[in-house]
């Protein structure tokens, strides 16, 4: 990998406020992390403790979110900061719709780093039960691309 790219990784670094990146390219690899800086996290809005139970307080019990069933398989995350792409072009079908059966090893998108296109190929085999990222948003370290039910 050049030198100069790696440079530019680590400015990128320094002017965010992410606290790690990894880069593949081909067979080579670099990740980049702070020695001294404790990753950033937002903390969820803790909870209000119920004075009653919802029925006697006269609140209606919320559905339970959607996402839950979603969330059952196996989760694709993206493995760098960048940019996602659902297709190589944008005339181009997406590499991955819901319902589609994925092996080990297909492209399941591409994201963007650094004017980089890396293709980002699928760890499990299985069939895609949702795609958690619209096409051109940008994605995390670690942020969830897609679920995949691996027992279908």
């Amino acid at each position: 990998m050049d030198i100069r790219k790696v440079k530019k990784l680590i400015e990128l670094l320094e002017e965010s406020a992410i606290s790690e990146i990894e880069i593949k390219e081909g067979e080579e690899s670099v990740r980049i992390s702070r020695a001294n800086s404790a990753p950033q996290y937002i903390a969820p809005p803790p909870a209000m403790p119920a004075a009653l139970p919802a029925a006697q307080a006269g609140i209606p019990k919320p559905a339970e979110p959607a996402v839950a069933a979603i969330e059952e398989g196996t989760v694709i995350e993206s493995p760098m900061v960048g940019t996602y792409y659902s297709a190589p072009s944008p005339e181009a079908p997406a590499f991955v719709t819901i319902g589609q059966n994925i092996r080990v090893g297909d492209v399941i998108c591409i994201v963007e780093a650094m004017k980089i296109l890396n293709q980002i190929e699928s760890e499990v085999s299985g069939k895609v039960k949702a795609i958690r990222v619209e096409d051109g948003q940008p994605v995390e370290f670690g942020q969830p691309l897609i679920v995949v039910d691996t027992n279908g």
